[in-house]
């Protein structure tokens, strides 16, 4: 996996992009945590659960039907988020299947139970170029850690700035282009 913080990645370059307009932070906020929840699924360890279980790491939560719950509670609170219902869900649901799809992109682990329960099968992309993160803090401060936050700057952080810095664009172009059609 990349690292926790990592994932938060996507949603902020997607919220952060399309501008508070459109992403409210409130909303912003709940994508973030939803890119980052299924990681939780670490604490099956704590409790015995072996990792390639089900409910191991990596298992339910990093499902799309997980992400699919997660964006039907959104959908939910979405009073709350400051948002529209389909928005909150569709916004929410893409963040947290933004987890699982960029654990696939890891090199290491089991792989990604991204059909559950349909398939107990894991799964990975044919292209793996992240580097798999150590699953304890102490290991994510040593130089392997070190080998991985450049992984994660390299194949997460930079494309998710570049998109959200696409997006900005082409949303303050439109936005310039409207104002433009409104002279007199």
């Amino acid at each position: 996996m990349p690292t926790i913080i990592s994932h938060a990645a996507v949603p902020l370059a997607l919220g952060l992009g399309l501008g508070s307009g459109m992403i409210p932070g409130r909303l912003l906020l709940a994508g973030v945590a939803a890119a980052m929840l299924p990681d939780l699924d670490v604490l099956a360890f704590k409790v015995g659960i072996a990792y390639a279980d089900d409910m191991g790491h990596r298992g339910i939560t990093h499902s799309l039907l997980f992400s699919m719950l997660l964006g039907l509670l959104a959908c939910h609170f979405a009073p709350m988020l400051n948002s529209h219902r389909k928005k909150a869900a569709v916004f929410v649901f893409a963040a947290g299947i933004s987890h699982g799809i960029l654990d696939m992109f890891t090199n290491g682990g089991l792989g990604i139970a991204f059909f559950w329960p349909l398939s107990h099968e894991r799964y990975f992309l044919p292209c793996r170029f992240i580097e798999v993160s150590p699953l304890t803090p102490d290991k994510v401060l040593s130089t392997r850690g070190l080998v991985v936050l450049y992984s994660e700057l390299k194949w997460v952080w930079l494309p998710s700035i570049s998109l959200g810095l696409v997006l900005a664009a082409v949303r303050l172009r439109g936005k310039g282009v409207r104002a433009e059609a409104n002279r007199p």
